[in-house]
């Protein structure tokens, strides 16, 4: 997940909802989900040197869509060859 800058300005962050089990590791995460932030919050400055607008990340997505797809392809050519032997 990533923290996502709005275009009013504020940050879209991710944020996870954990089941306390008294372990030292703190629990298991039983949720995930984004809360917006605006400038007034104490780690608005800090989110946003990391923040991508909503075309960067779609941008990402559509890259990774890409990438899946040449790979999707390259495996059927590799299982179609080992089938034929």
């Amino acid at each position: 997940m990533y923290v996502i800058k709005l275009t009013n300005g504020n940050l879209r962050v991710p944020h996870s909802a954990v089941l306390a089990d008294g372990s030292p590791e703190g629990g298991r995460i039983i949720g995930q989900a984004y809360v917006e932030i605006g400038p007034d919050d104490p780690d608005y400055e800090r989110l946003l040197r990391q923040a991508l607008t909503l075309e960067e990340l779609e941008r990402k997505r559509r890259q990774w869509r890409d990438d899946d797809e040449a790979l999707l392809r390259e495996f059927e050519d590799w299982k179609a060859l080992e089938s034929d032997d």
